[in-house]
Order: structure tokens, then sequence, then C-alpha cells
């Protein structure tokens, strides 16, 4: 029986789109004990996922070193005695525990020149492997394996029973009516975030037809959630900042349609194979779309798109302001919704 321990990413969006190996994995071997290492935040997402067997906390903040911490936690790991460790991000510091815990096959891509701690070393071909989730799944198979022709997208499960805790945590009443999510924040920066006065010429057109339209978003998108409800009178259900993780994905598999920035509730979204309009300005869907069948990614071509850049370094965000509500609503309306 094969053991193996996954060291998660830091971003919601890329622990989902791991999924995908952790299903191709299984697919291949379903023998195979999955076993997650990441951070509290991730535990609500990971638990919805089938294919992990096992999790291990990582207390450690973003960028920290914390090598006592990481001695401590491959001290009890070494006693599960696992095969491989599959290092999902790319810095120096994530693949120490494997290290540490004397994982005999510590398997992920050279990052930050990680001879040494890795010792199945792969080199991106970034031709190859355009997308992130192809060189995610590229980890679980050999150096100079191709990729499977059709592979699994993430899907994350949600109950009924869930369902009803989240609206009840809430006190929201069922929807009789279809739901829009707008997803209207973005953790990256402003260079994602599509404006929020459009958000609300959307949500105010969706009111009109006898839609609810639910605003999700962490506390930190409370400034653009709360401008949305002032321009639309506060007709919308106002859960951004409300929420933990796992009541999110329960309230988003219950709406019938999401619009979003690149985020990681897009890719939640996408993972509850809602219908998306997701919306492209800094970043790029040829990196990280959202993967599922539904979907309508709109985004210009300018020429200093796409750029990565969390602030518009031409300061005029003309990547988003000219993507009108008009077009969201347009291509919203070709969605089978």
């Amino acid at each position: 029986m094969n053991k193996i321990l996954i060291i998660g990413p830091a971003w919601v969006g890329d622990m989902i789109m791991a999924q995908s190996l952790l299903k191709l994995i299984k697919e291949r071997q379903p023998e195979t004990i999955l076993h997650v290492a990441a951070t509290s935040w991730a535990f609500p997402v990971l638990s919805r996922m089938p294919e992990i067997d096992g999790l291990t906390e990582l207390p450690l903040a973003h960028g920290q070193l914390g090598l006592g911490i990481r001695y401590r936690i491959a001290k009890e790991l070494r006693k599960q005695n696992f095969d491989q460790a599959i290092v999902l991000p790319n810095s120096f510091k994530s693949a120490l525990i494997p290290w540490l815990a004397g994982i005999p096959k510590r398997t992920g891509w050279l990052g930050e020149c990680r001879f040494g701690v890795l010792n199945d070393v792969r080199y991106l071909d970034e031709k190859r492997y355009p997308l992130m989730v192809e060189r995610l799944l590229a980890l679980g198979l050999a150096p100079k394996e191709s990729l499977p022709a059709f592979y699994s997208y993430p899907q994350l499960s949600s109950t009924p029973e869930t369902q009803a805790l989240a609206l009840q945590k809430l006190d929201i009443t069922r929807p009789t009516t279809p739901v829009l999510a707008l997803c209207a924040g973005a953790e990256f920066g402003p260079s994602k975030r599509w404006p929020a006065e459009y958000y609300a010429e959307v949500a105010r057109q969706k009111l009109a037809a006898n839609w609810q339209v639910w605003l999700f978003g962490s506390p930190k998108d409370r400034v653009i959630t709360d401008r949305i409800m002032e321009l639309t009178d506060n007709r919308c259900v106002h859960i951004a900042g409300r929420t933990q993780l796992d009541q999110t994905i329960d309230l988003i598999a219950m709406t019938s349609a999401v619009i979003t920035n690149d985020s990681g509730l897009m890719h939640i979204a996408a993972a509850l194979k809602k219908p998306i309009i997701a919306i492209y300005g800094s970043s790029s869907p040829g990196y990280t779309p959202p993967l599922a069948r539904d979907v309508s990614i709109l985004k210009l071509n300018l020429p200093c798109q796409p750029c990565f850049e969390r602030e518009c370094p031409l300061e005029h965000h003309q990547c988003l302001r000219d993507i009108t509500p008009d077009l969201v609503l347009n291509a919203l309306a070709e969605l089978p919704v």
C-alpha cells in the first residue's frame, strides 16, 4: 500500500485545483493513502474532497520559516512511514518537512533550487504545461510521462443537511427563486477586481427580474460588498465576511449562477459545477481558468494584458472597466441557468 504526503499550496484556488492531482492518483492506484499537510484555513475545503485520507495542520503564517515548528511536524510525520511526498508549492521552505521527516521519495518542481531537500526534482517546461492544473498533475506522473488526454476536474461535495445548517447560521430562508452569486473580491489585489458599481448594476437588473442576489467574500471584501449594498438599496443578501469557508461552499452550492473575479471563490464555484461568468483583468485564463463546463470567460485582449500586477501599472484599469455590465448580462443569458 502506497502512502503519499501532499504538501498543499497556500491559496484557495490552487488547493482546489490540486484535487485533480488527488483524483488522478486515486484513479490509478485506488489503494493509495493520501495525506495532506496544509494550513488550517484549507481544512473546510479539504474535508469536502473524498480522496483525502488524512490531514496535518501546518500552523505557519504565509512566508514564515518556522524551523522549530517544521521540525516538530516532521518528527510526527516520520512515524507514519510515508513512501513519497509531493511538494506543490515551489518554495524551499515548503520542502523542508518531507526532508526532515526522512520520506524516501520527495517530488516537486525545482523551484528555489531545492536540490537535496527534493530527490525527485522536476524541471518545468512552461510550454508543455501552460496551465497550473497541468503542472500539479505532472507531479503525480513519472518524469517524462505524458499527461492523460482527459483528467477529472475538482468537485467539492455539499449536502442538503450541511446547506440547511449554513442557512440557519446566517438566518437565510432557502431560496425559491433563482439566486445570483456575486464574488466581487480578489485577495490578490485591485487589478483583479471588476468595479463595485458594475456589480451593482448587474445586481439591480437581476433583482428586477425576480432573482435573489447574494454577495460573497471575505471580511477584507466588505468595503466592496458594502458599496454594492449601498448602490442596490440593501436589497442583496450580504454574506461577505459572515461565513466560514465550509458554509461558503454550501451557500454557493445553492445558487443558480455565479459572476466572479479570478479568485478562490471562482474555483469553489467551478468545483461545485455552477454556471460561471469569470472576469479577468491582470491575470490570465490561460494559466488558472475555472475548471468547469458551463463557463463564460470575459477578458479583453489589451496590449498590457496580462500584467500579473496587484495594482494597475498604468493606473487606468481599462482591462476591467471596458468590460461593461451589459457584456456580463449578455454572457449570463447565454449560460444554461
